[in-house]
């Protein structure tokens, strides 16, 4: 338990861990209580090489121009003693001799050595991320700061995988970040320094993280304020756009409702328009059929009237009065009425050839008319004949076919009741087509 030699090693170990948290003079006193004489040469490195380092975190804690400059020099001696006892091919060795010529102001070799570590020796990742973040400065200084961020990018995530919670990368890639504007992952890496410098204690992180939080919160929070009222512009922005579009949208709705009435009125029109010029070509065709065939009926009497008077009045000068009467009792009125019935049913089977087929169509088979051989219309289907030529008074059916008033109306009504639908029987009679 008294062996001076141990004990001297407890207080450098004592004296690292002072130091990490920031208590400079206590790191001092403990360091100066060791004899370094009876320390072996491995233990004596490890005494020189953290002497040095609390000289140089002395220098970067006061940053003057006076005792910084002093510090440096010292840490230069120290650094100098501990080399020699170091192996030239070991990682301290090429480390502490380019940390010495980075703060002598020697960046070039400073560079050199440090590019050789991370290139071609095998470093651990505690290691590595001292030299990435030593190197790291150097770039500052050269005022390279993308190179600087990718360094510290690095050395962060090896001290997180060596669980190193002293360490200064992530506080100066805070920094970086925040210069460049980047102030969200600025502040979660501030944020994250700060965590580790409150779980391992370290007082000088605490107080460089403590100078640089605020400043890099402060600017979060205005990023965030300039956010929060992008966002409500933009909100406002896209409600009045959705306002806008709804009221278009209605509108719209309208219009089309409108236009969609519009075309309907204007699709009824044109049916409406197609039906009437459908009827008028039909009366225009029945006109010139009935035309025809009456002028036909006319001359064929004025042809027999002028045939009759002719013998009237052969007899009138001959004085044969009895002829005369003879010739009266000849003529035959039922036969002159039937063929003039046969005349019209020929002219209106000429328009309406299936006529009879259509109307048949519209009654049960127990009621449908059967025509006798060469008969084109009965009685039944000349009245309805007549109806479908737009003749639908029955006082003017009745007198055409010389039959009583209520004869004829009798008709219509027996053959409407025995019809499919006597309620739109007539109406179906009148949508049979002509040719």
């Amino acid at each position: 338990m008294k062996d001076p030699a141990k004990i001297a090693y407890g207080k450098i170990k004592l004296g690292f861990i002072l130091l990490s948290s920031g208590m400079f003079k206590e790191t001092f006193d403990t360091l100066n209580s060791v004899k370094v004489k009876l320390l072996p040469d491995s233990v004596k490195k490890e005494y020189y090489f953290l002497t040095a380092r609390t000289y140089y975190d002395l220098a970067d804690f006061d940053k003057d121009d006076y005792y910084a400059r002093l510090y440096n020099k010292r840490a230069g001696a120290y650094v100098d003693s501990a080399v020699r006892l170091c192996d030239p091919k070991s990682f301290e060795y090429t480390y502490y001799a380019g940390l010495k010529q980075l703060k002598a102001g020697d960046l070039k070799s400073a560079i050199a050595k440090l590019q050789y570590l991370i290139n071609h020796q095998q470093l651990s990742y505690h290691q590595y991320a001292i030299t990435a973040s030593t190197l790291s400065d150097i770039y500052i200084q050269h005022n390279n700061p993308d190179s600087a961020v990718t360094l510290l990018i690095k050395a962060s995530m090896a001290d997180i995988k060596s669980s190193t919670k002293e360490a200064a990368a992530m506080l100066n890639l805070a920094q970086l970040l925040d210069k460049k504007g980047n102030t969200q992952d600025a502040y979660i890496f501030i944020k994250h320094a700060m965590d580790d410098a409150m779980y391992y204690g370290a007082r000088q992180r605490k107080v460089q993280v403590s100078a640089i939080l605020p400043v890099v919160a402060g600017a979060r929070i205005l990023y965030e304020q300039e956010q929060k009222r992008a966002l409500i512009f933009y909100s406002s922005l896209l409600t009045l756009l959705s306002v806008t579009i709804i009221v278009f949208a209605i509108i719209i709705y309208k219009q089309l409702k409108r236009i969609k009435a519009a075309d309907k009125l204007v699709v009824e029109a044109n049916t409406n328009l197609l039906h009437t010029i459908d009827k008028l070509n039909e009366a225009e065709k029945i006109k010139e059929e009935y035309i025809g065939y009456y002028l036909n009926i006319i001359s064929d009497y004025m042809n027999k009237l002028e045939k009759f008077k002719c013998s009237i009045e052969q007899r009138l000068t001959t004085k044969r009065f009895d002829d005369i009467k003879i010739l009266v009792g000849n003529i035959n009125l039922k036969k002159e009425r039937e063929e003039l019935f046969i005349n019209f049913d020929k002219a209106f089977l000429k328009l309406f050839p299936n006529f009879v087929h259509e109307f048949n169509a519209l009654f049960p088979a127990e009621h449908q008319i059967k025509l006798l051989p060469n008969q084109l219309l009965n009685t039944d289907l000349r009245i309805f004949a007549l109806i479908r030529l737009g003749i639908s008074d029955t006082d003017k059916v009745a007198r055409i076919l010389e039959y009583s008033l209520s004869t004829i109306y009798n008709y219509r009504t027996r053959i409407k009741n025995k019809s499919n639908d006597p309620d739109g029987f007539e109406a179906a009679i009148m949508g049979i087509k002509a040719i």
